[in-house]
């Protein structure tokens, strides 16, 4: 049984020792998230840089966080929450030069519990990230050394079947390797430093070891170096630094809760995105409108409900669910999407669309597949929830056909408020690499209220009424998505991006990110 400490409440908060991995979010562990979920207090190193992600995507809402300097010991902030989980986030993995013996000691000493949630390492983690094995047939051991640790006998790390793997800053890594130099290593031994391993601004210098004088300019520190023989296999092995969007910041004009499956995609590919939101979606004025047609559904009113967005979709759905309604009420109601992103929507509520666009995916699309109505059935009726801009093709069209049909808000859209100054900054001024809108009203918006994109930016649009829009606006498009779909369009992108550096890379000049561009030559392209 552990002894109470005085001073201390006989039920001090539980400590855990979290691994936050390399930077790359996605390599949080499952247990590591479990942890961050249901944590009272996040206890981080002043300028951690994952902690701001971390707490917006996983941690509660009101979570407290505690920097540590060393001023204020671990074992006195989890005193403040008896009987609470009190998170101790280190960067990769905790075991490996991160504090973890001095601070479990005290907690152990104090009589508080804890225990270790190991992490992914940076010292696996960012030279697999830069395309360098730590061993391969000629390098068949490792050596993990701390730039910190100066004027240490290298000696024993001169051989060359020995990767050394060096953490630290700049001018401390700089400084090991003439140290390992003057122990004897080959000065034609291969080196691959990183900064910033596994994010989207990853970069990677490949050097010789005899050049590490003049090798390691523009990095930024800390860094992680790899001294050896598989350092020469990165030119067939990187696969993140190469990918498509590698380094691309693509702007994602919608709301947080939309841009989801884009950011991720984009990331997927390497991207580092931006969401600006350009509208709020809005209860309608007069919901006792769409109240009214949802109960008509539910009593076979109508032979059809026609969504043209995902947020229609989203706000039936809620309706529905404020009358205590499921999706068992659509049961014998034919339902036609838009598109894909529509569709989906409908998917994840349990619904499978009869009827899409089999061209265009746009009101205009989905036009042309809805058939006439039978005049031998009773029922002529559909129901479309709609925004309270959304154009009306789609009703006259209907109404040509022999439907009769209640055009019901659903919800409202509002121009959102101007992004911040830097963000607008950046887009008048083509730090941004890529736009991609999703509708014709994120094109509108975006433009009022932070202006056009630089003609350096590539413009995606996903379908061509938005595409319409942009070029309608002197915006010039160059992708188009092959279906109305938010992942269609990154991948189009993505293929974009490919076909670029495919373009640049026969020419022998180096493939740069268009942000990256004299803006004189786009200019000249579009006069």
């Amino acid at each position: 049984m552990m002894g109470h400490t005085p001073g201390l409440p006989t039920d001090p908060g539980r400590v855990a020792f979290v691994g936050a991995g390399p930077g790359d979010l996605g390599l949080l562990t499952v247990r590591a998230v479990n942890y961050l979920q249901c944590a009272d207090a996040l206890v981080v190193d002043p300028g951690v840089p994952l902690e701001e992600s971390i707490i917006a995507r996983w941690c509660p809402q009101d979570i407290d966080v505690i920097e540590v300097d060393g001023r204020r010991p671990l074992v006195e902030i989890a005193a403040n929450y008896p009987g609470g989980l009190v998170v101790r986030l280190m960067l990769g993995d905790p075991a490996v030069f991160s504090g973890l013996s001095d601070e479990a000691l005290a907690c152990a000493e104090a009589g508080v519990p804890f225990e270790v949630v190991p992490g992914v390492s940076l010292v696996t983690a960012v030279p697999s990230y830069a395309g360098v094995p730590l061993t391969s047939s000629d390098s068949t051991g490792v050596y993990v050394l701390s730039a910190r640790q100066r004027g240490t006998d290298l000696r024993h790390l001169v051989d060359p079947w020995l990767t050394v793997v060096v953490l630290g800053n700049v001018e401390d890594v700089r400084a090991t390797f003439g140290e390992l130099l003057a122990a004897g290593r080959d000065p034609l031994t291969p080196v691959a430093v990183t900064a910033q391993g596994t994010s989207v601004r990853q970069r990677t210098t490949t050097i010789e070891l005899g050049g590490y004088a003049h090798g390691l300019k523009g990095l930024e520190s800390p860094v992680l170096a790899v001294v050896g023989s598989p350092v020469a296999l990165r030119e067939r092995l990187s696969w993140f630094e190469t990918k498509p969007l590698f380094g691309w910041r693509v702007l994602v004009p919608r709301t947080q809760a939309q841009a989801g499956t884009m950011t991720e995609r984009l990331e997927m590919y390497g991207a580092e995105p931006t969401v600006v939101p350009t509208l709020s979606v809005e209860p309608p004025r007069n919901p006792q409108q769409l109240e009214r047609a949802v109960r008509g559904l539910v009593l076979g009113r109508y032979e059809w409900v026609g969504f043209t967005s995902a947020n229609a979709v989203r706000a039936l759905r809620e309706q529905f669910e404020a009358l205590g309604l499921d999706v068992r009420s659509v049961a014998g109601v034919k339902v036609a999407a838009v598109g894909g992103a529509t569709a989906e929507a409908l998917r994840a509520w349990g619904i499978i669309p009869d009827l899409l666009p089999e061209s265009e995916q746009s009101a205009r699309g989905l036009l042309e597949a809805w058939p006439a109505h039978d005049e031998d059935d009773p029922i002529n009726r559909v129901f479309l929830p709609r925004a309270d801009i959304a154009t009306e093709t789609l009703v006259a069209g209907l109404l040509e056909l022999g439907w009769e049909v209640d055009d019901v808000t659903a919800y409202r859209t509002v121009r959102a408020a101007p992004p911040a100054p830097w963000i607008r900054d950046a887009i008048k001024g083509g730090a941004f690499d890529a736009v991609l809108f999703t509708s014709s009203s994120t094109v509108r918006n975006l433009v009022g209220i932070a202006g056009k994109p630089h003609p350096t930016t590539i413009i995606g649009c996903i379908g061509p009424a938005t595409a319409r829009t942009a070029e309608e606006l002197g915006l010039r498009v160059d992708v188009l998505a092959a279906e109305a779909s938010a992942t269609v369009l990154v991948d189009g992108l993505a293929e974009h991006a490919a076909a670029r550096a495919r373009a640049v890379a026969e020419t022998g000049t180096g493939v740069v990110r268009p942000s990256q561009r004299r803006a004189g030559n786009r200019r000249k392209e579009r006069s």
